[in-house]
């Protein structure tokens, strides 16, 4: 098995109305780096694409990347170049990427341009920027750092630019392997994320996975939001170190129609924190992606002045409904 860790340039419409249907963004340069199981350089791929779709450059895409239309006149289409870097990857390898765009794009652009599938459904993949979180600002590890940042910290500088598809993906592989030094090897492997371009087909393919501090669990589709939370796999609570059920602090509610919020208890291991992010899938379907994570009684305790919070906000609405209903009236 190797790594393939790439980045991506993209392309877009000048102006909102001219973008295209299901292409927001067009690939005009891919850059590689393969890594065998020993995180060792085996292959690079770096190739700029001639845009089909969007014929004038966004300024902001040029000020960037520094890549003109002149620059990619004479280079090879998309489904070339695509058909050229699926090769290279091989069948046994797993992505690698600095967050989590690009494995989407890279779909979106082999939908759009008549590739088959890369999968039928979610794709195992290496974000190296939330595992750089997770590794060195734990603490607070959603707030994510730019390359050029983790690069300076980890002191990995070359003299390749950034910016570019090639020296973006040549700087990644670089973060990713001394966290894989600093993890031991195969640990990197539990740290992996899912690219949901292609949500699971049915029942049989949902993932449920358990990681070292909590677990996720990626419905298919679903009618409707109501379908979804009606669902008993989806309001499950069983604590995941233990399979028992937890005992309910808080039941699943939720502040905007999307994100629900759960607190538990487990006797064993403590408060299990819930969170149902509910996310659609065109106009009327949905699917939803779960996580259920052991919290402090700190945290614990701000999901409770969370509901509080919404419920004094919908007691205030519906008095001040009532006074404007009142007004009117006399």
């Amino acid at each position: 098995m190797n790594y393939i860790v790439f980045d991506l340039e993209w392309n877009q419409a000048t102006r909102k109305s001219a973008e295209v249907q299901n292409l927001p963004f067009e690939i005009i340069e891919i850059g590689a780096i393969k890594l065998n199981e020993k995180f060792e350089k085996i292959g690079e791929f770096s190739r700029l694409i001639r845009p089909t779709v969007y014929h004038t450059m966004h300024g902001m895409t040029a000020d960037i990347v520094h890549i003109s239309m002149r620059d990619l006149k004479y280079e090879q289409p998309f489904s070339q170049v695509c058909k050229h870097f699926l090769k290279w990857c091989g069948e046994d390898c797993v992505f690698a990427t600095w967050g989590p765009l690009d494995l989407t794009e890279l779909q979106r652009n082999m939908s759009y341009f008549g590739f088959k599938p890369l999968s039928d459904g979610p794709i195992e993949y290496m974000d190296i920027q939330k595992m750089y979180a997770l590794k060195y600002n734990p603490d607070d590890y959603k707030k994510r750092k730019a390359l050029n940042v983790a690069v300076e910290e980890l002191n990995l500088m070359d003299d390749i630019p950034f910016h570019r598809a090639f020296g973006d993906a040549y700087y990644t592989a670089k973060v990713m392997r001394e966290i894989a030094k600093s993890l031991g090897g195969s640990k990197i492997l539990k740290k992996v994320s899912y690219d949901l371009y292609h949500i699971p087909k049915d029942k049989s393919s949902e993932v449920d996975v358990t990681f070292d501090t909590y677990n996720k669990y990626i419905s298919s589709a679903f009618a409707n939001k109501m379908a979804a939370m009606e669902d008993e796999k989806v309001t499950d609570t069983h604590c995941y170190k233990c399979g028992r059920k937890t005992t309910k602090k808080i039941d699943w509610f939720t502040a905007n129609g999307k994100n629900f919020l759960y607190l538990g208890y487990c006797w064993r291991h403590g408060y299990m924190k819930g969170k149902i992010r509910v996310r659609k899938i065109g106009d009327e379907k949905v699917y939803i992606v779960k996580t259920l994570k052991l919290v402090t009684r700190k945290q614990a305790n701000e999901v409770r002045e969370k509901q509080q919070k919404l419920r004094e906000a919908r007691r205030e609405k519906r008095r001040e409904k009532s006074l404007e209903a009142l007004d009117q009236h006399e």
